[in-house]
C-alpha cells in the first residue's frame, strides 16, 4: 500500500504512488518557466549572448537550440529527454517549449515530467542594423573607378555582384559620376570585395588606412581603410591600338583591334585575320594602350557588297584565330552620304551575320583626326579606312519584344545623366548578343510581356525562355499565411 494514501501499488523503493510522488518531488524546481528572447527586426537575427547574432526560422532546430542554452545550467540536474515547439501565433512575440525531463528520487526511483517554458520576444536592434542605420559610419571603403565614357563595363560588374550576392555586408553604396563607393563595417570584408573584382574584371588597386584613435593603455588602435580599385578604361566594341611591342608579342597581330568583350581579361580581334588574343591586367599595365573613339562617334553605314574572304595563311608565331567569326570584304557607305557615290572597302570580322543593305555601326579613320601615340607613328597604309563593330537593329522593336529584366543594385545617385539609359541599353543588346556574357549575369523573366516564339529567326539575337531565372516574390509570412501549418 502506498504510504501516504493506501492505494494498492506495485513495490517500488520510494513506496509511495506516481500520485503523491509528484505531490512530495517537483524535479522542475529550480528550471525557470520563463525566459527572453532578443530579435533584430531588420535582419530577423536573434541574439546569441555575449554578442552573436545567429539567423533562425520558426521551429528550426538553431532556434531550439538557442532556447534550451538559455537554460542549459539549470538543466544540469536533470535528465533531459526530449524538447519540442508548441505552435505559437507567428506575431504573438512568444515562443513555448514542451520540455520532459527525469531526475532520481527518494531511495532510488526515477521520476519524469513534462513542463513547459515560455519565451517573451523582444525586439532589438544589432550592432550591424545599427551601422547601416547611422550611414556615416564604416571602417573601409572599396572606390571602385573606371575612367571611360561608357559603363558597360560597370553595368557587368554589377550583375557579377549581384550575382554572388556579395552586396549584402555592405553599409552603403554611392554611385558618382566615374564609379562607385562600397562602404563596409570591417576591413576584412572591404578585403574580400578587391580580391573578388581583381577576378573578375581587369584592374589594379591601391589602399590606405588613417589613424582615428588610438587607446594608449590597452594598445588598441582603430583605423579607417580605403581600397582604390582601377578599371581598366576599355570596354565592348572599342577600337583600340596596339603598341608595336604587344602586338608582336600576342601573335604578330595587327595594331589596330576591336575589343568583343571584357571579362577577367581583355578579349581582342584581328578583323583583318581574326586572330585573337586575351590580355590580362597586368600586360595591360605594363603596355597600357587607350581607345581610339568613344562610342558618340559610331557612324551608321549600309553595305553595298559583301563577300566571304579566304583565310590568309598564319604567320610565323600567330595565335589563334576565331571560329565564331566569319572574315570578309565589304564595300559600306555612310547613311548620311547616300546622294553621294563615296564608297568606303574594309575587311570585317562581322561577316556571318552581315549582308547586302544591313545597316551596320562603325568608325571611320580615314576622315578622322587621330590622337594616339602608337596610331600616329603607324605607316598610314596599315591603318583600315573604316573598322565595322557591330549590326544595327531597330532599337524601339527591341525593346518593346524584350520579355526578360535584371535587378540592380540599391545606390545612392547623385545626378542621373541623360546618357545613362542609352548605355544601358545598350549593355542590355550585348547581353542578347554575346552567349558568355550571359552565363555570368542572372536574366529574370518579364511577366509583363508577353511571350513569343523562340524560333523566330528574323531581326535581332534574342534570349530563350530557357535562360530566364523566375523573379521570386515573398508576400506571405513565413509560416504559410493564416491558418495554415507551420515550417518546420
Amino acid at each position: 500500500l502506498c504510504c501516504q494514501c493506501g492505494v494498492p501499488i506495485p513495490p517500488n523503493p520510494a513506496n509511495m504512488c506516481v500520485g503523491c510522488l509528484r505531490a512530495q518531488v517537483d524535479i522542475t524546481e529550480g528550471i525557470p518557466k520563463l525566459g527572453t528572447l532578443h530579435f533584430c527586426k531588420q535582419c530577423e537575427r536573434y541574439l546569441q549572448p555575449p554578442g552573436t547574432w545567429v539567423q533562425c526560422t520558426l521551429e528550426s532546430r538553431e532556434l531550439l537550440a538557442l532556447c534550451l542554452k538559455k537554460i542549459k545550467a539549470s538543466l544540469s540536474k536533470v535528465r533531459l529527454i526530449d524538447a519540442g515547439f508548441i505552435w505559437t501565433e507567428p506575431h504573438s512575440k512568444r515562443l513555448k517549449l514542451k520540455l520532459t525531463v527525469q531526475k532520481e528520487v527518494i531511495n532510488g526511483a526515477v521520476l519524469q515530467q513534462v513542463f513547459v517554458v515560455e519565451y517573451i520576444v523582444q525586439s532589438q536592434m544589432c550592432e550591424d542594423c545599427h551601422r547601416i542605420e547611422a550611414k556615416d559610419f564604416w571602417k573601409a571603403v572599396v572606390q571602385v573607378r573606371q575612367k571611360t565614357l561608357h559603363k558597360k563595363t560597370f553595368y557587368y560588374l554589377e550583375q557579377l555582384i549581384l550575382k554572388h550576392r556579395l552586396h549584402q555586408n555592405t553599409l552603403r553604396i554611392k554611385e558618382i559620376h566615374d564609379g562607385l563607393d562600397f562602404y563596409y563595417s570591417s576591413k576584412q570584408q572591404a578585403q574580400k570585395m578587391v580580391d573578388f573584382l581583381q577576378c573578375t574584371v581587369p584592374s589594379r588597386s591601391k589602399s590606405s588606412q588613417r589613424l582615428i584613435s588610438h587607446d594608449i593603455h590597452s594598445n588598441v588602435y582603430n583605423y579607417k581603410s580605403t581600397f582604390s580599385v582601377e578599371i581598366v578604361p576599355i570596354c565592348k566594341d572599342n577600337v583600340v591600338c596596339l603598341s608595336p611591342k604587344l602586338a608582336q608579342s600576342l601573335g604578330n597581330m595587327s595594331q589596330i583591334c576591336v575589343c568583343i568583350r571584357v571579362t577577367s581579361t581583355i578579349h581582342l580581334i584581328d578583323p583583318t585575320t581574326l586572330q585573337i588574343a586575351e590580355i590580362d591586367s597586368n600586360t595591360y599595365w605594363r603596355h597600357p594602350f587607350n581607345s581610339l573613339f568613344h562610342p558618340k562617334q559610331l557612324e551608321e553605314f549600309i553595305i553595298v557588297d559583301i563577300n566571304r574572304a579566304q583565310e590568309r595563311k598564319k604567320g610565323a608565331g600567330a595565335g589563334a584565330r576565331s571560329n565564331k567569326h566569319t572574315l570578309a570584304e565589304a564595300w559600306v557607305q555612310k547613311t548620311s552620304e547616300l546622294n553621294t557615290d563615296h564608297q568606303y572597302f574594309c575587311c570585317t570580322h562581322l561577316g556571318h551575320i552581315l549582308n547586302p543593305g544591313d545597316l551596320v555601326l562603325g568608325f571611320d579613320l580615314a576622315n578622322c583626326n587621330l590622337n594616339d601615340e602608337f596610331a600616329n607613328k603607324m605607316n598610314p597604309h596599315s591603318i583600315p579606312d573604316v573598322v565595322l563593330i557591330k549590326k544595327n537593329y531597330d532599337r524601339t522593336k527591341r525593346q518593346r519584344r524584350r520579355n526578360w529584366k535584371l535587378k540592380e543594385l540599391e545606390r545612392d545617385r547623385e545626378g542621373a545623366d541623360t546618357d545613362d539609359e542609352r548605355q544601358y541599353q545598350d549593355f542590355l543588346e550585348d547581353l542578347e548578343e554575346d552567349e558568355a556574357i550571359r552565363k555570368n549575369v542572372n536574366i529574370y523573366r518579364n511577366a509583363d510581356v508577353p511571350v513569343e516564339s523562340d524560333t523566330d529567326d528574323d531581326g535581332p539575337p534574342r534570349i530563350s525562355l530557357a535562360e530566364m531565372l523566375e523573379d521570386l516574390h515573398i508576400s506571405e509570412d513565413a509560416t504559410g499565411g493564416e491558418g495554415a501549418n507551420m515550417m518546420t
